[in-house]
Order: structure tokens, then C-alpha cells, then sequence
């Protein structure tokens, strides 16, 4: 039986995609390997938000080489870059088969067919029209012995935002039918997952029948589903309704990943978002007065073009003013086809070392307020989603409070339980103590899943939005 492995690169939807890819090998009778050096078939699927996630995939397609000359090893690209580059891809490495991008990836029986039978390189990088764009169906099996997971409910963006790559790499905007995201939570509930993420690049401009508010509604009331996440939304899509989902829906968790990008009003609109910073902090406000004590979590841009001193110490002062839980934070790197690359030079580009520097201040900045947010917590009794064993201390456990804080803690509560934690100790980046009490017991306690051991993510903190 031949072997495959699967590296990851960039966001949840890629994480998503590769699952999806998963299941089609199964399909073709392959089965996941943990490690690349006895894959018969390697695939990397690519991330091109940052120029940085690029390099690193060059990088692992040169580690990869030596298991194509040993072993005869496929070696394909799918993802972002894929879509990006398509033939210029295999041109510009020699030993890569085929290229697909994330319209395609139910089409890998095809393309590995041609590859292994007709030893053609293959390139299949065309968009599918959204009016017969078809999801890949799950299979809820790939996720047993998880009590999370991801969900997608939309593909793509139609916002143009001049930083982003996404539209040329994910195309135009598509939306689930809701019925066929709700049936996949049923699935996965019926197999012992307790939470779901619902994902896509622009989740609140969600058309699949319902809005998105409602289709948080109904995933929540989905038996056995505890809490419900969604990750990312723009801005221009915080509706009042979907504020009042967080009102009146206790499973939705009370975490918002809502990107503002920059402090600057200027470098807003040079951007091409369609929001002032006052306009951002109003919704915001409304957010935080519908739910209490929410976790907001943000991605900044520092170094856009033009940007100046004075524009980035107003990106200081909103972190200050919003005390954000986490920010996802990068120096502007120029994307093919996108307008900030296309007008850097007109607008003045920003000198790297200028850009580092700012990071460093901002990313401070950040870990101090981290570290204040994480002090209240001291002594505070959290609730805690329990998913497996701690990867720093195999005697202890694992999981995450309602406003997704990672807690490590001593005690024997099973995968999918939800127990009370004493905070004992508290860092910037997780909360440790101990077990109290358990609130809920999993409902159905599943073997663990081996069917994701070719799927290695590489993933950094970027939202699409």
C-alpha cells in the first residue's frame, strides 16, 4: 500500500484543505505516513499570504528532493502558491510532478492517475465558476478521536483589500448551502466532537440560504455541539445582528478575531478598507456590551507604504485603547497582482529595518498587555474544554476556556470533558493549574484517530480578512 504525507502551510482553510486531500487519498488507497522519508507521495500545500511562508516552502521542496531520488517519491504543490505560480512552478522546479490549486484538489484522483500512468508533469490551476463550485464533501470519520474541528461554510473574498493575495488565489466569494454545513456538525457531533470552528476567508458575508448570525444559531442548538467559533470576519460585516447572536447564544464562545490591519485612517483607505478607526471601535464597543468580557484578537500590518512615524504611533495607541487578547502581527510584504505592490513605489516604500523596528516595539507592546490579561486570571476558576494530553507534560492535561486561552493542567478528566481549572500560574501565552471539578462528561469517548498522521501542519496565526 503506497504512503503519502502532507505538509501544511498558512491558515485554517489550508489546514482544512489538507483534510480534504486525506480523504481523497484514502480513496486511492493511500494510506498517511508520519514522517516524509517513506512517503511515496509528498504534497505541499502552500500558503502565499506571506512572502516569508514562500521561502519556506522552497526550503521543504529542497529537504523533499533527496525522498523523490531515493524513492521515487511524487512531489506535488497545491494551495495559495500553487494557484499563484501554476506553470511557472514546475518550471521553476524541476523535480515538482504537478500543481493544483484549492479548486482542485477533487481532482487529485485525475491528476496523480496521469502523473503515475502517463509520467506527464501536470498543472491544473483553473477556478471553478462559482455558480458550480461544489464543496468537498467531509467525512466525519477523519476527524474521529478529536473534540474539535474545523468547518468550512465559504471559500474566497470579493473585498480587493490592496495588501491581499487571496482573491487571486482563492477567488470570488462562494457560500455552503446551510443545510450541508449543519449536517456535517450533526456528523461530527455524532462522533464525540464537542466544539466546531466555522471558517472561510470573510465567514460574516456568509449567503448560503441563512445569514451568518443564524447560521451560528443553528449550529449551536446541533446535540452534542458545546461551543460553536468562527474565524475570520471583516469589519465592514459586523453586523448587529450577529452581535446579538453573542447575546443570546451562550455556545457561541465569546472570541472575536475582527482584523483592523492599522491605527491610521489614511492607511486604512490606502488599503482599501472600507472602515474609519472610530467607525471599527464602535462596533467593537457593541460587541463587548453584547458579551462581557470577550476575547478580541486582531492582525496589524506594520510598514505599509507610506506609512509614517506618526501613523504607526496611532496603531500603538488602538492596541493601548482596545487592550487586544492576542495580535497577529507582520511586516508588509508586496504580493503579485495586488495594488499596495503595484504603488509602492508611488507611495513611498518603507525602509526594512524601519519596518522590524516597528514590529518589535508593537509585538512589546502586545506581550505586556498579554501578560497584564493573563494576571486576571490568576486564582480565577476557568472553564476548560478538554482535548487530550499536554504536549509539554504528558502527565497533564490540556485545553481551552471559552475565550480560546490555553490551559495546561493536573488531572485525569477525559478528551471532551469540560472541567473547572484553578489558575495557578499564568503566562502571556497560557494558563496552568489544576482540575476542580468536571462540569461535563464527553458523551461518546472515541478510539484515537490515526487517520491524519501524514498531515503535518506549519501553520502561523494569519486570518484572511
Amino acid at each position: 500500500m503506497k504512503r503519502y504525507f502532507i505538509h501544511t502551510f498558512g491558515c485554517q482553510m489550508n489546514v482544512n484543505d489538507s483534510l480534504r486531500m486525506s480523504e481523497v487519498l484514502a480513496k486511492l488507497s493511500y494510506q498517511p505516513t508520519p514522517t516524509p522519508d517513506d512517503a511515496d507521495l509528498i504534497i505541499l500545500n502552500t500558503c502565499a499570504i506571506r512572502e516569508k511562508a514562500e521561502d519556506k516552502m522552497l526550503s521543504a521542496l529542497g529537504r523533499y528532493r533527496p525522498v523523490k531520488v531515493s524513492r521515487g517519491a511524487l512531489i506535488g504543490v497545491g494551495g495559495c502558491v500553487a494557484q499563484q505560480e501554476k506553470d511557472r512552478l514546475i518550471k521553476k522546479v524541476p523535480y515538482v510532478d504537478f500543481v493544483f490549486g484549492p479548486d482542485n484538489i477533487g481532482k487529485l484522483p485525475e491528476i496523480i492517475t496521469r502523473v503515475e500512468q502517463e509520467r506527464e508533469r501536470v498543472v491544473e490551476t483553473a477556478f471553478v465558476d462559482s455558480e458550480e463550485y461544489v464543496f468537498p464533501r467531509a467525512n466525519a470519520e477523519t476527524s474521529r478521536g478529536k473534540v474539535t474541528e474545523f468547518v468550512t461554510v465559504m471559500k474566497g473574498c470579493d473585498n480587493v483589500c490592496s495588501f491581499c493575495v487571496v482573491p487571486h488565489t482563492r477567488g470570488r466569494e462562494v457560500s455552503r448551502a446551510f443545510p450541508e454545513v449543519l449536517t456535517e456538525v450533526a456528523e461530527l457531533a455524532g462522533i464525540g466532537l464537542r466544539e466546531v470552528t466555522l471558517i472561510g476567508q470573510n465567514v460574516n458575508s456568509y449567503k448560503g440560504g441563512i445569514s451568518f448570525a443564524q447560521l451560528l444559531l443553528r449550529t449551536a442548538e446541533v446535540p452534542g455541539i458545546e461551543r460553536v467559533r468562527f474565524t475570520t470576519s471583516h469589519p465592514h460585516d459586523l453586523s448587529d445582528e450577529l452581535i446579538d447572536a453573542f447575546r443570546t447564544q451562550p455556545k457561541i464562545a465569546p472570541h472575536f478575531h475582527l482584523p483592523v490591519q492599522s491605527g491610521s485612517d489614511r492607511i486604512l483607505k490606502m488599503m482599501r478598507r472600507d472602515y474609519t478607526v472610530v467607525q471599527y471601535l464602535e462596533r467593537l464597543e457593541k460587541l463587548r456590551a453584547a458579551r462581557p468580557g470577550i476575547a478580541v484578537t486582531t492582525d496589524i500590518i506594520v510598514g505599509f507604504p507610506g506609512e509614517t512615524d506618526e501613523e504607526f504611533e496611532l496603531t500603538l495607541k488602538l492596541t493601548e485603547q482596545v487592550r487586544y487578547e492576542n495580535q497577529f502581527s507582520f511586516i508588509y510584504s508586496p504580493r503579485p497582482k495586488t495594488g499596495a505592490a503595484l504603488r509602492e513605489k508611488d507611495w513611498g516604500p518603507v525602509p526594512h529595518e524601519v519596518k522590524i523596528a516597528r514590529l518589535e516595539r508593537l509585538q512589546k507592546l502586545q506581550r505586556k498587555i498579554c501578560g497584564e490579561i493573563a494576571a486576571t486570571q490568576l486564582h480565577a476558576e476557568v472553564e476548560v474544554l478538554v482535548e487530550g494530553h499536554s504536549k509539554y507534560d504528558a502527565a497533564k492535561r490540556f485545553g481551552r476556556t471559552p475565550e480560546n486561552r490555553t490551559v495546561n493542567f493536573d488531572g485525569d478528566a477525559l478528551a471532551g470533558a469540560i472541567v473547572k481549572v484553578l489558575i495557578e500560574k499564568a503566562t502571556p501565552n497560557q494558563l496552568m493549574g489544576k482540575q476542580t471539578a468536571v462540569v461535563h462528561a464527553p458523551t461518546v469517548q472515541p478510539p484515537p484517530a490515526e487517520a491524519l498522521a501524514g498531515v503535518q501542519p506549519d501553520r502561523f496565526p494569519l486570518s484572511m480578512a
